[in-house]
């Protein structure tokens, strides 16, 4: 169903690592992963506050080890249980909890792209990371405008968060700059995308 999900969670100690397990298949659903240390006091918030506000939202149970950054996520509901993981994973990487808690409405998706996968050493992966951000943040920011997605670089992943319709065209995009092309020929491909979805928004209204 998630596109996000297939992503190899393995991307490093800067990379959250799930494991999903039932203690009692008649009841409750737990989730375990890990996000780097220094964003476990972004999950939590002041005073609890982000974290509360995720467990509220989804019905679950969320623990945090803040020696190890080891997260354990709890519930009833297999599809809450979910969406609270990829809160907590889009916190993780990157994102501030308002952007990361959109992930809670369905029509949300999380893409994870691991940076190493196109770069072979540090400083082409610096270089890389460096073309979607681009010159003051032009490129993130016209790849975000255009495909109404929130962008995050962070560690060794670029993370996407936006609607199903969205996201694909987003994460071509990055990756079309992660494999070298030019700047000017992403954002001509966004341009013909985005006109190619205001036509079917057109068809779809006069249907």
């Amino acid at each position: 169903m998630v596109e996000g999900d297939s992503i190899a969670n393995n991307l490093g100690k800067e990379q959250d690592k799930e494991q999903k397990h039932i203690e009692n298949p008649d009841e409750l659903i737990v989730y375990s992963l890990k996000i780097p240390k220094e964003r476990l006091a972004v999950l939590i918030g002041k005073s609890g506050k982000t974290k509360k506000d995720i467990e509220e939202r989804t019905n679950t149970i969320i623990k945090v080890n803040s020696k190890e950054g080891d997260i354990t996520i709890s519930g009833k509901d297999a599809l809450r249980v979910f969406s609270a993981k990829e809160v907590v994973r889009a916190i993780g990487r990157g994102f501030n909890p308002d952007i990361a808690s959109l992930l809670t409405k369905q029509d949300y998706l999380l893409e994870i792209i691991p940076v190493k996968e196109y770069a072979k050493t540090k400083n082409s992966m610096i270089r890389l990371k460096g073309r979607v951000i681009g010159e003051k943040g032009k490129a993130r920011r016209y790849i975000e405008k255009m495909t109404d997605c929130y962008i995050c670089v962070y560690g060794k992943t670029i993370s996407i968060i936006g609607r199903v319709d969205n996201i694909n065209d987003a994460r071509r995009a990055v990756e079309q700059l992660l494999s070298g092309a030019k700047h000017s020929s992403v954002y001509r491909f966004l341009e013909r995308r985005r006109r190619v979805m205001k036509y079917r928004s057109l068809d779809y209204e006069h249907i």
